[in-house]
């Protein structure tokens, strides 16, 4: 029985070194190849450990950058200024990854956890921000929530013009568009007062082409007819609070206002109430000027009506707004030999609207340009100071009214 069983077991296969019957050369390529499926084993062994380690270092990275413990923030008083925008509609957790985008805080969750503590934030306005790099979280929360922080801030006033105008009766000076935002550019990084020249802007609206300064399409024509004139622009930059880059170039700034405000003048439906009047809206936005600087807003829907009159009679305006305008300077009356310079804004020598707007007219000045009053009129004079102003179609009436505006000491007697 052993004997049987010892016959039919089966015989163990070498696992130990070549057999001696096998030549030197079959033995040594025996030997390479075992070698090579050990070095193979051993490299996918390491690349498998560095691989592992690999994801596990950078997912922990990430991890701690995005939403690490509040624990994981930085220290002390900062590095550098930093000037960072909050977008409309952004979020805390937006707002923190653009701080952390700056190196302004260490991770978006200390800033969300520190946020989350302060009832200020809830109120921030998109806007530009004045921070430092490398910040503590709350730090960083109680600049944005200061009001001293916020950079950029730009509000153009109802019938502003783009240079500043003197009073000639009082001498004091109204800033003009260009000086508002050369001061809305103003920032102090590290100690250092930046801000863009007026006669940076000037000289930018003078060269830059129409296109690059996002000059609407129907304004185009009459802007690239001023040739080399920054006055070109007026009119384009609607009033209104608008915020703007200090960082940015004068180019990009202008472009940016103009761009907004043309959005802006697109969705008050001037585009389509232009064509309804068979005008432009070019001409629209010249006519709500002159009625912003020509009157005060209870006339302003029947200067409009004076002026779509007028027009219709091929009669020249004869407005004192558009003989100062290039003068920059405010007064109600003007000379015999202010009335005779030939301008392209004068319209006591020029016929139709003058050459570009005079200002940035209000929403309701282009409410009334665009809805004018009822009525006959081709005159008006603003009698007293109190702000009265009469409306006739009668010339002779018209200059008992101009007498009546003398005497009350209005208008100059001279003129």
């Amino acid at each position: 029985m052993a004997e049987h069983w010892r016959h039919e077991r089966a015989e163990p296969v070498a696992v130990g070194p070549p057999r001696r019957g096998m030549s030197r050369s079959e033995r040594m390529r025996l030997e390479r190849s075992r070698r090579k499926r050990r070095m193979a084993g051993a490299v996918s062994l390491a690349l498998l450990v560095v691989v592992v380690i690999g994801v596990v270092f950078l997912g922990s990275t990430l991890w701690h950058k995005m939403f690490g413990a509040s624990g994981n923030d930085f220290a002390g008083e900062g590095l550098n200024d930093v000037v960072i925008q909050v977008h409309d509609g952004d979020s805390t957790t937006a707002i923190g990854q653009t701080l952390h985008d700056n190196n302004v805080v260490a991770t978006v969750k200390a800033f969300v956890d520190a946020a989350e503590r302060n009832s200020g934030m809830t109120a921030i306005q998109p806007g530009f921000y004045k921070v430092r790099t490398e910040i503590p979280a709350a730090n960083a929360v109680e600049r944005l929530t200061d009001p001293q922080s916020r950079v950029g801030k730009l509000v153009i006033p109802e019938g502003r013009q783009l240079d500043d105008v003197s009073d000639v009766k009082t001498n004091a000076v109204t800033e003009g568009i260009f000086t508002l935002i050369s001061k809305a550019t103003c920032v102090n990084l590290d100690g250092q007062q930046q801000c863009v020249p007026v006669e940076e802007l000037k000289r930018v609206a003078e060269t830059a082409a129409p296109s690059v300064l996002g000059v609407p399409e129907w304004a185009v024509q009459p802007v690239a007819a001023m040739g080399a004139d920054h006055r070109r622009l007026e009119g384009l930059i609607a009033p209104g609070s608008w915020n703007i880059d200090p960082s940015a170039a004068p180019q990009e700034t202008l472009a940016t206002l103009i761009r907004s405000s043309a959005s802006q003048y697109a969705h008050s439906g001037l585009l389509e109430t232009a064509t309804a009047m068979n005008l432009s809206p070019y001409q629209v936005l010249t006519v709500a000027s002159l009625v912003q600087r020509e009157s005060k807003p209870e006339d302003f829907a029947k200067v409009a009506r004076v002026i779509y009159n007028r027009l219709a009679e091929n009669r020249t305006l004869e407005f004192d707004s558009t003989v100062n305008y290039p003068l920059d300077r405010i007064e109600v009356a003007t000379t015999d030999g202010d009335r005779g310079q030939l301008t392209p804004w004068n319209t006591y020598v020029q016929p139709g609207l003058p050459a570009t707007p005079i200002c940035s007219p209000s929403k309701p000045a282009l409410l009334a340009a665009e809805q004018p009053a009822e009525g006959d009129w081709l005159y008006f004079v603003t009698i007293d100071l109190q702000g009265t102003t009469l409306f006739t179609r009668d010339y002779n009436e018209h200059l008992t009214n101009i007498e009546l505006a003398q005497r009350n000491g209005v208008l100059d007697s001279a003129r």
